[in-house]
């Protein structure tokens, strides 16, 4: 960093995805001074960065990049090259001369869930893996807070047996703690699905309780969405939170209250499908025949209306 005057005009830039293990010398004023943090691309930016990657490739008439922008929260932009890429590669096998809007969904299906594999599971565990799959989408459709359902599969990829995709209709950047709630009661709802159909818990839950646990967690030693814990962070990002002075007693407390909204959550979560037992079987049943159910197939099965968010004002500037 030395050698240079103040008066050659020189700037100096780097970039890093771990700023939180950067030596503090090299943040000192007179050297990597200015910090300029690089979010992910909003709705708006993720559509332009989807027309600059698909310049090249001839499209179809029905493909609609404003809705895989909707579809895509969370992605950078070489996620976004690269579902161009998959997609241009699908329908380079399915012979076409452009790339289909089902060519950019399956694109995103893979990216987002996994290649799908080549396994024949027996009668009775498909059968357990529709009703769990229909769980989750079930609640995610029902309860007011939840993100809308997208596509349910019983077509396995990587790990899983089966996957349920939803995403926003819009960018979200903070949640409240009943949508929050409303996450944890749709992960749990397969095991519940599947407890209250054929009376047995399987190990097809597991990421599920991982996802609901890591969210309640958050929830009460990060977020302050517990009364009996109050405003207070307890769970560090990185080490043990008895290193920071926090007692045994305290993270007692923290495992009670993350136990109590888990199970709370399951309660209601098994409410909400007995009251709806026949809509969660007609899901299961339609994905017994189909294996894969899009959005309004979906919407459709369940004999459900889908709910319409209505999109954020975009900001103006002054």
């Amino acid at each position: 960093m030395n050698g240079f005057s103040g008066t050659e005009g020189v700037v100096v830039l780097a970039a890093t995805n771990r700023g939180d293990v950067l030596d503090p010398a090299l943040l000192r004023p007179g050297r990597f001074d200015r910090t300029i943090t690089v979010n992910a691309p909003y709705q708006r930016g993720r559509a332009e960065i989807l027309r600059v990657h698909a310049r090249g490739v001839p499209l179809a008439g029905d493909v609609d990049l404003e809705q895989m922008a909707r579809a895509t929260p969370g992605m950078t932009g070489a996620d976004l090259a690269n579902l161009i890429n998959e997609a241009a590669l699908l329908a380079a096998r399915r012979r076409q001369p452009g790339i289909t809007q089902r060519d950019l969904t399956d694109a995103l299906e893979k990216v987002q869930l996994g290649t799908a594999r080549n396994v024949v599971m027996p009668p009775e565990e498909r059968r357990r893996t529709a009703h769990h799959e229909a769980g989750h989408a079930l609640l995610g459709m029902l309860q007011p807070s939840a993100d809308p359902v997208r596509k349910v599969s019983i077509i396995p990829r990587g790990r899983a047996l089966g996957v349920t995709l939803s995403t926003p209709e819009q960018d979200r950047y903070g949640y409240d703690a009943n949508h929050l709630r409303g996450r944890i009661i749709g992960a749990l709802g397969g095991m519940v699905a599947e407890d209250e159909v054929f009376g047995v818990v399987t190990t097809g839950a597991e990421n599920d309780l991982e996802n609901a646990t890591r969210i309640a967690r958050s929830m009460v030693g990060r977020w302050g969405m517990s009364e009996r814990i109050g405003p207070v962070t307890i769970l560090p990002h990185d080490g043990d939170p008895r290193m920071a002075g926090v007692s045994d007693g305290m993270l007692h407390a923290v495992d009670e209250e993350v136990r109590r909204i888990i199970e709370e959550c399951y309660d209601e979560a098994r409410t909400w499908l007995r009251d709806n037992r026949a809509k969660l079987n007609a899901i299961a049943q339609e994905l017994l025949i189909h294996e894969t159910l899009d959005e309004p197939d979906l919407y459709a099965a369940a004999g459900i209306n889908r709910r319409v968010e209505e999109p954020a004002p975009a900001p103006t500037g002054r």
